[in-house]
């Protein structure tokens, strides 16, 4: 049996199918890679403007917390004067 396989195997054609079979496997398989580092980009791409979106908000935060008045003189002040 095995002899019978091998014998099949050594054939010209069956080498042949095999090493399409081989280069078309070898494609196949660049093409799902790429896919998948494609969709890894565009989740790192979401990820990004998350994390900008979240920078941002916390910077406008920081913002307002500076510009808090320090005490309640400071905020009658700056009611006196229009500026709060």
């Amino acid at each position: 049996m095995i002899a019978l396989l091998a014998g099949f195997a050594a054939s010209p054609w069956m080498r042949t199918a095999l090493s399409y079979g081989a280069i078309v496997l070898a494609v196949l398989l660049f093409l799902l890679s790429l896919r998948r580092s494609g969709e890894r980009a565009g989740r790192l791409a979401e990820r990004l403007v998350t994390t900008e979106k979240a920078n941002d908000v916390q910077r406008r935060m920081l913002e307002a917390a500076a510009r808090r008045p320090r005490d309640h003189h400071e905020l009658a002040e700056r009611l006196r004067d229009g500026e709060f």
